[in-house]
Order: C-alpha cells, then sequence, then structure tokens
C-alpha cells in the first residue's frame, strides 16, 4: 500500500519543506508563488514532485496535488504540519485493519491552544452528523475511491476562495453522499503549529456570512436555520468576546440569503 503526501504550501523558494515537515513518503508539493515551475527530485528514497504555480486558493492546490496523484492511499497536508517518524505504516496499518474504509481521518496535536484541532477520543464511523469539525489535513483518503466518487475540493471556499473557509467540510459531506464509508481514528499522526491563518481573521462580519454560505451548501430548508442557531447559541463560548450571539445569528442568516440569491 502506497502512501503519499499531497502538501498545500505557499512561497516556497527552496526544498527545505521536506525537512522541516519530516517527509518519510512519495510527495506532491503545490507550491503557490509567483512563478511556474515543475521540479522532479529524490528525497530520502521517495519520489519527490514539487510544483509552483502563480495561482492562489487552497482548494485549487488541493485538487492540482489530487489529479497529479498516484499513491494508493493520500494524505493532504499544510505547511504547517510535522508527521510523526512512522506515519506511514501507522496509516497502512489502520486501513488493513479497516478494509472497508475510503476515507480515515486521524488525529494531529496542535501547538497552538488558542486554535486546537479536534481529537479522536475512541475509533467510530463518520456520519453526516459528526462530520464537521474535522480539517483537511486531518484525511487520508483511498484514491481509486475518491477518483470513483468524483469528489474534489471546492473551488468557491476556502482560503483564498470567495467564502473564507468549509472546503475540507464540503469535501467531507460530498464523500458521505456519494456513498463513501469514513471513519475516525484516534492515532496520531503528527502535530500542527497553527500559528497563522490564511483566511481568519477574528470573528468578523465576513465571517459570519460565509458561514451562513457555507450552511446553505450543507443543509436544506429549515436545518438550514437550525444549524445556523446551533452554531450561533451553542457554540458561543467561541466568540463572546467579540459578538452576541443573535447578532453572529442575524449575520449567518443573512449570509445565507445572500448566497442564494447570487446562485
Amino acid at each position: 500500500m502506497h502512501v503519499q503526501v499531497l502538501a498545500s504550501v505557499m512561497n516556497q523558494s527552496d526544498h527545505n519543506i521536506l525537512e522541516r515537515m519530516n517527509i518519510q513518503t512519495d510527495a506532491i508539493i503545490i507550491n503557490q508563488c509567483d512563478q511556474t515551475q515543475f521540479e522532479e527530485l529524490e528525497y530520502q528514497n521517495r519520489r519527490i514532485r514539487f510544483l509552483s504555480f502563480a495561482e492562489r486558493g487552497v482548494g485549487l492546490s488541493r485538487n492540482n496535488a489530487l489529479l497529479r496523484s498516484d499513491g494508493d492511499i493520500l494524505l493532504f497536508a499544510d505547511d504547517d504540519v510535522v508527521y510523526e517518524n512512522g506515519y506511514e505504516q501507522k496509516i497502512v496499518q489502520a486501513f488493513q485493519e479497516t478494509p472497508d474504509a475510503d476515507l480515515m481521518i486521524f488525529t494531529f496535536e496542535s501547538l497552538n491552544s488558542e486554535r486546537p484541532v479536534p481529537m479522536v477520543e475512541k475509533f467510530h464511523r463518520i456520519h453526516w452528523y459528526n462530520s464537521l469539525r474535522y480539517g483537511a489535513i486531518q484525511f487520508a483518503v483511498r484514491r481509486d475511491a475518491i477518483l470513483r466518487a468524483h469528489v474534489t475540493f471546492s473551488l468557491l471556499f476556502g482560503g483564498g476562495a470567495r467564502y473564507s473557509c468549509g472546503e475540507d467540510t464540503l469535501f467531507l459531506f460530498d464523500c458521505l453522499k456519494k456513498g463513501l464509508h469514513i471513519y475516525a481514528s484516534p492515532i496520531q499522526i503528527g502535530t500542527v503549529s497553527q500559528e497563522d491563518s490564511t483566511w481568519f481573521t477574528g470573528f468578523s462580519e465576513k465571517y459570519f456570512m460565509d458561514r451562513g454560505a457555507l450552511i446553505c451548501n450543507l443543509f436544506t430548508g429549515p436545518m438550514r436555520y437550525v444549524y445556523a442557531a446551533h452554531f450561533a447559541f451553542r457554540r458561543k463560548s467561541l466568540f463572546a468576546d467579540s459578538i452576541k450571539p443573535f447578532d453572529a445569528y442575524r449575520l449567518i442568516c443573512k449570509g445565507m440569503h445572500d448566497y442564494l440569491s447570487c446562485r
């Protein structure tokens, strides 16, 4: 079983990121910068393709890597990820022990206490109602399953796109809609610094309106408003210092209405 890392990075002028991320498998590095350049090299007896593009958008970056991939199991990564030694063996073993898994969510430790990564307490199946917490760096997917299901990342959502976040949640939802089997595992495969974000600049008006646009893509009918209320009132501790829950709900609804009126 061949594991391959698909890393989305920006403005890298050399290949040092391979050492910083502790890459121990084949990898495709998509470097969004101001030039277009294709390189192939060997790093620790592994095949690395380092592809630079003069473009922006995390969904576009992940799709560029996905369409060029040839591994059996694909890992999505950002430039602040550091993999643990032996991550390949952990992932292969997990898939061998769960042969019906098309996608597995693994655990990362965040080095920034203010931006934790959702921890997986125990092994379990993922359904739509418990799929909204996870980021793409936690995903390991069977390439054949993703290609057969025609699942890619949204170009409308995520860092560098019109709506600033949500491409990873939409990806998971699309996988579930296509009938893919998704599991979450408590096995930790790395750390992530979470120091900077390409999209999060605080709980601004745009943040909540973008959340409304995302909700429109995830749910239909009254369920949109149910989830909007859940986010605004049940998760108010996230943004209590910035905005009142009712004002957050109002902005989320405004974002939903604006998104629907533009379709």
